[in-house]
């Protein structure tokens, strides 16, 4: 969850990351070559004079006395030596693998490290002297080495330790980082290129997917991404019509149905018998209001009413006093000023339907403004029997009743929360539906903060 949490959304910055992690792993595998090269070369530098000096021993053994700095360096005995110091075996296999290079047969190999006081040199002496000082020697670090070159018998010779490489840890990093500039750079400008249009195209969609229209994308960045914009751009432009088109065909169908519905309402006031003649018209205004909502259903997501800023608690308490006027059991709770960016005819709609079905299937209703941490609702409660939970989302589709009768005297036609859903969603926000805990339903509309 953590990693998640600092895992780049981004496209690019996804691609930035995971090459950023492969020159890095690149990076300590190459380190990793070097050191142990370098600790190879360190080991061949110290061991291969002290081989060269049993080499030389060996060779010129009884040719010549052993005296001078060769003498002190290097001398024979019998049976095991004794070596003071550290135990350097890795030293002494490499001395194994150098003999056997050389074809020189050797029984066994010892190695000791050690500390040692070497005497001054000639001109560290007179130095010395010059300034007054007593002759003092250097502390040197060394080896001793024996070499078993016949049953019993040792040849020891003594070195120092070679002087290892340069550090190259610094030179690395300073490395690590030009190979950063070098192919993250790059990277970044083409991540860029390709995330503007990238970029566009989601806004786009999203504008689109919310109003039902949207800007053209323009056509750049690299050639696989042009050929989407290209494609899109088409789509769009398709769908576009075809929504015209379909709107269109609303407007001429709902024409043409409420001229003959007006017909009828004019023919039913002719009628003499008041109870049939009251019937019908009830009739005719049902069909033209299922007529509207069929229209205004088909119609969603392309409303050409401007969004607005709107005091929520305001508008609610608009339309519970408009039906309190008519004699509706509905009640306005105190809210706190709510202002949201919505289109203010679409927000009333939603919130008469659901102040309708609670009347008609809860018997009351109660409406109040909510306001916490991330969303603004306008909660409509009723008294009535909710809402079994496995059929809230189905409620929620066109032309489906709680009550399966189809008997217009207990309800519409089903379309009332299809319509405020799809209201919602034009608006970003969403329809809830929650069964209150004392009994009855609890519909919201919830728009979020922002």
């Amino acid at each position: 969850m953590t990693l998640r949490r600092f895992w780049p959304q981004s496209l690019v910055g996804q691609i930035i990351i995971i090459v950023a992690l492969a020159l890095f792993v690149a990076q300590a595998i190459n380190f990793g070559l070097l050191l142990r090269e370098r600790n190879r070369l360190q080991l061949t530098s110290t061991t291969a004079p002290a081989v060269y000096r049993i080499v030389d021993a060996l060779d010129s053994r009884g040719d010549r006395p052993e005296r001078g700095d060769a003498g002190r360096r290097r001398r024979f005995v019998s049976g095991p030596p004794t070596l003071a110091g550290k135990d350097r075996p890795d030293i002494a296999r490499r001395a194994e693998m150098m003999f056997d290079d050389i074809g020189l047969s050797i029984r066994s190999v010892k190695v000791v490290e050690t500390d040692r006081i070497m005497p001054p040199r000639r001109w560290e002496r007179i130095r010395q002297r010059a300034v007054g000082d007593a002759p003092q020697g250097r502390q040197v670090r060394g080896i001793v080495m024996a070499a078993e070159y016949e049953p019993g018998r040792w040849v020891i010779v003594q070195g120092r330790t070679g002087a290892g490489p340069q550090r190259f840890g610094g030179w690395l990093a300073v490395q690590t980082l030009i190979l950063y500039v070098i192919v993250l750079l790059p990277l970044l400008w083409v991540g860029r290129r390709l995330a503007r249009p990238l970029r566009q195209l989601t806004l786009s969609a999203r504008q689109f997917a919310r109003t039902g229209s949207a800007d053209a994308v323009d056509e750049s960045g690299p050639g696989d991404v042009r050929h989407l914009t290209t494609a899109f751009n088409a789509m769009r432009g398709r769908i576009v019509a075809m929504l015209d088109e379909k709107d269109r065909m609303l407007g001429a169908i709902g024409h043409d149905l409420r001229t003959p519905l007006a017909s009828l309402r004019v023919r039913a006031e002719s009628v003499e018998d008041d109870g049939e003649r009251a019937r019908m018209v009830e009739t005719i205004e049902e069909m033209s209001r299922m007529l509207d909502d069929i229209l205004s259903l088909a119609r969603a997501g392309r409303s050409m009413e401007a969004v607005q800023k709107v005091d929520l608690s305001a508008l609610a308490d608009a339309v519970v006093d408009d039906f309190i006027e008519l004699g509706a059991p509905v009640e306005m709770a105190d809210s706190p000023r709510a202002v949201a960016s919505v289109r203010p005819q679409l927000m009333r709609r939603a919130l008469r339907n659901l102040i309708e079905n609670a009347v008609v299937y809860g018997e009351r209703a109660s409406v109040s403004v909510v306001r916490d941490a991330q969303a603004l609702r306008i909660v409509v409660a009723d008294d009535g029997p909710g809402i079994a939970p496995e059929r809230m989302g189905e409620m929620m589709e066109p032309f489906t009743r709680l009550e399966g009768s189809r008997n217009r005297e207990t309800g519409g036609a089903g379309l009332g929360l299809a319509l405020v859903r799809a209201i919602m969603a034009e608006q970003g926000g969403a329809l809830r539906l929650e069964n209150r805990p004392g009994g009855g339903l609890e519909a919201s509309l919830v728009l979020p903060l922002g």
